[in-house]
């Protein structure tokens, strides 16, 4: 029974000469058409052999296309944020303005001056086109950017303090994400990490008395961008690090990690260090995120001291955490609009964080109208944001969220993030929620058609 039915199954070759497997050919080549028709036959002999008949050509030829829309599809793909989580690093962390989209896919298009000096008819350098506006904003001497704030942690302590002493606060040696750990990264570089003071409390003596006029290269800083630490504890301040390095020539550098250049309290938020102020207090070399609180596309800041900067542009490493020209692109729209003013109205993360509770309620409202008429009751609750991406550990900023009733709010859940766009939720108090904070304005049409859609079905 099972051979005959075996033998019933159609050769590979028969089916490239069904006219909508040729179809299929023509539509995603012949490579991938032929991966599918070996995948869809072994399933059916499988089948087979556990009691099945034979599928008939029709259904052997849906299921090829079926694995081909699934195999051609791009893994990476965008998704609709309702979480509420500003910087999300699980969802791409910070969404990019429409100027900066559009220098990034007009650099990309065809070619463009990244190392040619037009002027001069000559070969040029791509470090030009972010340094002077980092400059501006900054007040730093010079300026490098690189493809993260990991690597420009990485490229600094390996330039500078190779086979040398690096002195930290014992309470500043963080994990960041993914499990890569500021020790780690020290040891990558070759520096030897020297800790100072305790957990919580590290004065300027504790620094002074671990300082070695020769073996110490340098005096790092490691902000706490995704963690707190409260109650009995004490840091010095930066103006203090830097007089005592001034003191024995030791240079002072500051990791900001989740980098920002406009004041987060007028929003309602504790402080968070600016790059500015670092810069002000005299900080040697200051390194931070391109895409975190910036808002801008992936890239690791170094702002600093001419002399020190000039070092890690030469430096072998340089080349190998460099960025390309759609990210410089990306990055020099970013910063025009800080440096014209406009970076609430532009830049989408900053946009969220000012966006006023009142806005965010009507337009939780305006979903709740729309989605009336599939019979799930709704209410807008007030609710907590909160920034993400490392940086303000703790705050939130309040909000009002849509809150579907339903019997399984995991069960919707998982339907929405296998939609089309997939809607990525979250869940309180055995409610579903849809925070607008996070949703781009655009996408409320498609937020709610969803929604519609995924409801109908139950």
């Amino acid at each position: 029974m099972k051979q005959s039915e075996l033998r019933k199954l159609p050769s590979v070759d028969k089916l490239l000469q069904v006219d909508a497997i040729a179809h299929l050919v023509e539509q995603h080549g012949r490579g991938l058409t032929l991966d599918a028709l070996r995948a869809t036959l072994d399933a059916a002999r499988q089948a087979i052999l556990s009691g099945q008949p034979a599928p008939e050509v029709e259904t052997l030829t849906a299921d090829v296309a079926r694995r081909l829309a699934t195999d051609a599809r791009p893994s990476l793909y965008p998704v609709i944020n309702a979480t509420g989580v500003i910087i999300h690093t699980n969802l791409g962390r910070a969404p990019l303005s429409e100027r900066t989209r559009q220098a990034m896919a007009q650099v990309s298009v065809g070619y463009s001056n990244l190392e040619y000096d037009m002027e001069a008819g000559a070969r040029g350098s791509r470090y030009v086109h972010a340094a002077e506006l980092l400059r501006r904003l900054t007040g730093a001497e010079d300026a490098l950017v690189v493809n993260n704030n990991a690597s420009a942690v990485l490229l600094t302590l390996t330039a500078l303090a190779r086979d040398r002493e690096v002195l930290i606060s014992r309470s500043q040696l963080v994990e960041i994400g993914g499990g890569f750990r500021i020790p780690d990264v020290m040891r990558q570089s070759g520096a030897r990490l020297v800790e100072v003071g305790t957990t919580n409390r590290t004065y300027v003596r504790d620094y002074s008395h671990a300082l070695h006029p020769v073996n110490t290269a340098l005096i790092l800083r490691v902000h706490h961008s995704n963690f707190s630490i409260t109650g009995f504890v004490h840091e010095p301040r930066l103006a203090d690090l830097v007089a005592l390095g001034d003191q024995y020539a030791v240079p002072v550098m500051d990791d900001l990690g989740s980098g920002t250049l406009l004041d987060t309290e007028p929003y309602g938020l504790a402080h968070e260090p600016t790059i500015q102020e670092s810069v002000a207090a005299g900080i040697s070399v200051v390194t931070a995120s391109g895409d975190k609180l910036l808002g801008g596309p992936q890239a690791g800041l170094i702002m600093g001291k001419a002399d020190l900067i000039a070092k890690l542009r030469r430096h072998p490493l340089a080349r190998a955490v460099r960025v390309d020209k759609t990210t410089l692109a990306g990055l020099q729209a970013t910063l025009l609009a800080y440096l014209e003013g406009k970076a609430t109205e532009e830049i989408p993360v900053w946009r969220m964080i000012a966006t006023p509770v009142e806005a965010l309620a009507r337009r939780a409202r305006k979903w709740q109208r729309a989605l009336k008429e599939t019979g799930v009751p709704t209410a807008v609750v007030a609710a907590e944001s909160t920034v993400g991406g490392g940086s303000l550990p703790g705050q939130t900023l309040p909000t009002r969220a849509l809150a579907l009733e339903v019997p399984s709010p995991d069960a919707l859940a998982a339907r929405l993030r296998a939609a089309d766009p997939p809607v990525v939720t979250r869940i309180e108090d055995d409610r579903l929620l849809l925070d607008p904070r996070t949703v781009l304005p655009e996408q409320d049409g498609a937020l709610v058609e969803v929604m519609r859609a995924t409801l109908a079905k139950g």
